[in-house]
């Protein structure tokens, strides 16, 4: 019951952020004007709520959750509290491949972001596959590990600033993370994808709890280890990769939704993963809310705000690990 109530509440917060948000920007617009502007084509906001608001608040949502259960996935596989995508630069290799696209092939189809996405993530992943020879680093380890790759993948993405001076704004924008003019063309493919996904990883959960007992408990009860784990890893980083191309390299989602799940509802996979993705969902709509409300009618991008509240807390967990080891 606790739990299901704790589902509950994080969604009706999600709601009210869903609300506030297609509310607050360079147009203040009245709560119960936004409800008109929503639903009535006739309405003076409803252009500015139904064609510019609302896409940025499914794409928030959407990958929000993305990242959220991506870095569910991973602590859990890893057993390591520090494991996230954008920790151990899973979301750095997805943002330089996006990027590339952006940068040298302006004129692609909407589909190939998303793909380059996931094949710099997958990229990622290999280099740190590599560097660690196995899948257990301790702690500090994994962490130290990941900024090395996420680093290499920053500075290509770096070099590709510089080479294509002229697209300076949204590099920027990309670099930082932002919801920032995500539009329709974004939803079309980011809901489909994260729908699809976020199901294999809700299913799956059974998978995770076991896997989380460790090796020997996973083999006795019937479990393939290196096939299951690789396929969830694969998983969390299509995740993680798919949520990157939309909003680009927001960080720290991933890293402190399933912290704050874990700590409201325990570690069963089955009530976490959902948690997650909801948390994870709120955190991008707060900092973006935040972020146009701070400066208006500038905005400060949504990946500086949730820097902001993750960075600390990084801090934290990396020294009480390190206290542990």
């Amino acid at each position: 019951m606790r739990k299901t109530i704790t589902l509950v509440i994080a969604s009706l917060v999600m709601l009210a952020l869903i609300v506030v948000s297609l509310s607050v920007g360079a147009v203040s617009i009245p709560l119960r004007e936004a409800g008109a502007g929503l639903l009535d084509d006739s309405s003076r906001f409803y252009f500015i709520v139904h064609e510019i608001r609302l896409p940025r608040v499914i794409v928030g949502v959407l990958s929000g959750c993305g990242l959220a259960v991506a870095g569910s996935i991973l602590q859990s596989l890893v057993r390591n509290p520090l494991a996230s995508p954008d920790v151990i630069g899973i979301t750095q290799g997805a943002g330089f491949a996006a990027a590339a696209v952006i940068f040298l092939f302006p004129a692609s189809p909407v589909y190939l972001l998303p793909l380059a996405a996931f094949a710099g993530a997958v990229a990622a992943f290999l280099i740190l596959l590599a560097l660690s020879r196995r899948l257990t680093l301790a702690p500090s380890s994994l962490a130290l590990s990941g900024v090395a790759v996420g680093a290499a993948f920053q500075a290509g993405t770096q070099y590709l600033i510089v080479t294509n001076p002229t697209n300076i704004n949204m590099a920027l924008l990309w670099m930082s993370g932002s919801l920032w003019s995500r539009g329709w063309s974004q939803v079309s493919y980011l809901l489909p994808a994260v729908a699809v996904l976020l199901f294999l990883a809700w299913g799956s959960s059974a998978k995770l709890n076991v896997l989380r007992l460790g090796r020997e408990t996973s083999i006795s009860l019937g479990l393939h280890m290196v096939r299951e784990r690789f396929g969830l890893f694969l998983l969390a980083v299509a995740l993680a990769g798919v949520s990157v191309s939309a909003v680009g390299s927001i960080g720290f989602i991933g890293l402190l939704a399933p912290h704050i799940a874990r700590r409201l509802i325990g570690n069963g996979n089955r009530w976490l993963l959902p948690l997650a993705a909801i948390i994870g969902a709120n955190i991008m709509l707060l900092g973006d809310c935040l972020g146009r409300m701070i400066v208006i009618p500038r905005e400060v991008p949504a990946g500086i705000m949730t820097a902001l509240i993750g960075a600390p807390y990084f801090l934290y967990l990396l020294r009480r690990e390190r206290k542990r080891g």
